[in-house]
């Protein structure tokens, strides 16, 4: 059983599932810089480690996985015992992230271009770390407020993971809007993502509980922290990834966003003249 250890940068929210309860799609970097996908990995799992240990991404860990034999995405990998083996703290964000910058951006895509050429065969590529030259939108749609009643039926049934602690009455709530970023590469390519990465929902719920339940206007505290105070302080580079499914299928464009690297600009020096 081959065991890596794995920086955890990535974590996507929840959706119910078939065979497991609500699973999030976990990702992260290996000692190399290279990516890892680890999937399915259940929520209850998840919070069964941050109970026990107080786990949080940035953290390097020690998992056993394997290969899986039914997803061509080279990145792909499924834990086999979740037996999970914390070995570090979080990477500190000291020196505008200097630690997390060593493991993250080893390799940068800045072209959009470049990085779909390389997501087709024979690379197959899935994850990455992509610098947009800017910035320019912070798009909300509003979407279903419910999960959808098959979904809902998909979670009451048997946990294969019963060992660990999960109610299969209940759903983690659903989030109803879908929040994208559109920016623009190097070469002037626009495109608009939708970000998938857990930390923006739910940083709308605690947006939600601030303001007293007021919907606009948690909206709205989400949208100035993620276009105005990143635009003003943050120089920012967005964690990508498929979709299985649009990249069996060969999208035009197979990528999400399942996470945002915001460290803080740093300041220039000026010279003394």
């Amino acid at each position: 059983m081959p065991l890596k250890r794995i920086l955890i940068t990535v974590t996507t929210y929840p959706l119910p599932s078939r065979s497991y309860d609500e699973l999030v799609c976990t990702a992260g970097f290996l000692e190399d810089g290279s990516w890892i996908r680890l999937y399915p990995v259940p929520l209850s799992w998840l919070n069964q480690i941050k109970k026990d240990v107080g786990f949080k991404k940035y953290t390097w860990v020690e998992i056993n996985v394997k290969e899986r034999n039914d997803d061509f995405r080279p990145e792909s990998h499924s834990p086999i015992d979740y037996n999970i083996k914390i070995i570090s703290s979080p990477l500190d964000t000291k020196n505008y992230w200097r630690e997390r910058k060593k493991i993250c951006l080893n390799n940068i895509y800045y072209n959009k271009a470049k990085l779909l050429e390389d997501s087709k065969k024979p690379k197959n590529l899935s994850l990455a770390t992509f610098k947009p030259a800017m910035i320019t939108d912070f798009v909300v749609e509003s979407d279903d407020r419910e999960w959808k009643d098959e979904w809902k039926e998909l979670r009451k049934q048997t946990d294969l993971f019963a060992k660990i602690e999960s109610d299969p009455e209940k759903l983690i709530p659903k989030v109803p809007y879908k929040f994208s970023y559109t920016f623009v590469d190097n070469q002037g390519m626009y495109s608009t993502l939708m970000i998938e990465d857990w930390e923006i929902f739910q940083l709308y719920w605690n947006c939600l509980k601030i303001t007293d339940g007021d919907e606009k206007k948690a909206v709205e505290l989400v949208r100035k922290k993620y276009l105005d105070e990143f635009s003003l302080h943050n120089d920012i580079y967005l964690f990508l990834g498929t979709t299985m499914q649009w990249h069996r299928r060969r999208a035009p464009n197979p990528f999400v966003i399942i996470g945002v690297f915001y460290p803080k600009k740093e300041k220039q020096l000026s010279l003394a003249l």
